[in-house]
């Protein structure tokens, strides 16, 4: 008898070991490629023919490099399989590694630096967590993946300086390298094997799609809204760190800021997510958060001479740093159809990398010809362009992403099963992807009746 898919049941061991493997390789490639960002500007005095504009462009060339060819790895992932271009992607990233560590000049770690961002493995890691994974329980899957980045965002900034301060910044490059090791051998003896791989149009970005999300203006918006905040995160740390060493501080003390910044703010931002999600006021805290980082630039700029008002213009900007971080890529999800949100989401991550790549350079450039509170200034320029699209955006549907497996239910079946399903309390879009056997739901998680849905998933299976 054919095995009825159960929508409330947890995940599987196997599922659950899949998902956190691949979770650990995210942390510790995302690691490598952020401890470097508030050090990096204070240890440039070292290398042979640093200017601030090379320095911005070493911080930030791996957003370029990633840009380019996070979407051609994932597209070979479903080609040759996952494991082979998550290996090659991490052998990439280790070799511009040990680049960057052996060079004396700036121009070996922009070498190193770019190619650490042409290991673009994220769209095949995502790919391969929705080979290991049951629809049902795709979602919760993605959502472990997108914590673990968080995490892993905060833990680089914490100890990045503290490894600086001892090894300095071939420390960690070394330390990137050894990390990177690690996740190939959990690639390769940890990560389960699937039995078998397909295109996931939820997971992975589907070429032919393509042109249909960028037609669309409420994930163009999204896209425009991540490469801004990128943007203003990478060009300000160009000049944080160094303004706090001219304010007192010893670069391997910078963590003392960090740490209690970052984890303070992150307690300040979980009653807005609950009222975003829980109230449904996600417009109205979402162009809030915005406003915050205009706000917090506007500080920086003003204040950027004084230790107390950078650490203040700091915490501002982490708050609606993370609670933007938290919100868009549940607004990508809300926004785009069930089998668009993989496309949607390629679309997305691009545009964080260039966001990345072009605040690091423009910022770099800017400090060199006007001083660091003109990119502060930039940065609250660019901040105000986004609070102006986002006062546009359209109020976000409140609905969930579930994905239901066909393969129990006869061909000849399915349309009556699709009218059946489409009556259910709580759904309001049903698409079926007849080359994936998977129907894409767009639920309403408040009103969705489980229980109907249930019985109506073990009414139309086979036996």
């Amino acid at each position: 008898m054919t095995e009825v898919q159960d929508i409330t049941s947890p995940m599987s061991s196997m599922e659950r070991r899949a998902t956190l493997s691949l979770s650990s390789i995210y942390v510790l490639r995302m690691l490598g490629l952020f401890m470097i960002l508030p050090v990096l500007s204070l240890f440039a005095e070292t290398l042979d023919g640093a200017t601030p504009l090379l320095i911005g462009l070493a911080i930030s060339i791996y957003g370029l490099t990633q840009a380019l060819l996070q979407i051609p790895f994932g597209l070979l992932s479903d080609r040759f399989g996952r494991k082979k271009i998550i290996i090659i992607g991490l052998l990439l990233f280790i070799a511009g590694s040990v680049v960057a560590a052996l060079s004396t000049s700036i121009y070996g770690v922009l070498i190193g630096r770019a190619l650490q961002g042409s290991g673009a493995i994220a769209a095949a890691i995502m790919a391969m967590v929705a080979d290991l994974t049951k629809e049902v329980h795709r979602t919760k899957a993605m959502a472990m993946i997108g914590a673990s980045i968080g995490i892993s965002f905060g833990v680089a900034m914490t100890i990045g300086p503290i490894i600086a301060g001892f090894a300095g910044i071939q420390g960690i490059f070394w330390l990137t390298a050894i990390l990177s090791f690690f996740a190939i051998f959990v690639v390769l003896f940890v990560v389960p094997n699937p039995e078998h791989t397909k295109v996931h149009r939820d997971a992975e970005l589907v070429p032919s799609q393509f042109a249909t999300v960028l037609k669309n203006k409420d994930l163009l918006r999204l896209d425009y809204g991540i490469f801004i905040l990128h943007l203003t995160l990478t060009a300000s740390f160009i000049i944080i760190p160094l303004l706090l060493r001219d304010a007192g501080m010893l670069a391997a003390d910078h963590w003392m800021v960090y740490l209690p910044v970052l984890v303070t703010s992150m307690a300040v931002i979980i009653p807005f997510v609950i009222m975003a999600e829980k109230y449904r006021k996600m417009k109205q805290v979402f162009i809030g958060a915005v406003a915050t980082i205009v706000v917090a630039n506007i500080m920086l700029f003003f204040f950027n001479l004084s230790l107390y008002g950078l650490i203040a213009g700091l915490w501002v900007f982490f708050c609606g740093f993370n609670l933007l971080e938290a919100t868009l890529p549940s607004l990508v999800s809300k926004t785009a159809p069930g089998d668009l949100k993989g496309t949607a989401m390629g679309a997305y991550s691009s545009s964080q990398f260039m966001g990345a790549f072009i605040g690091g350079t423009t910022g770099g450039w800017i400090y060199g010809e006007w001083g660091a509170a003109y990119v502060f200034l930039f940065c609250a320029f660019a901040a105000a362009s986004w609070l102006l699209v986002a006062f546009f955006m359209s109020p976000p549907e409140y609905l969930a992403n579930l994905l239901i497996s066909t393969e129990a239910i006869a061909e000849d079946k399915l349309d009556a099963f699709l009218a059946e399903i489409s009556k259910v309390k709580g759904i309001v879009h049903v698409t079926l992807q007849e080359s994936e056997q998977v129907v894409y739901l767009k639920v309403d998680n408040v009103l969705l009746d489980k229980g109907q849905l249930q019985g109506l998933l073990g009414q139309w299976s086979e036996a």
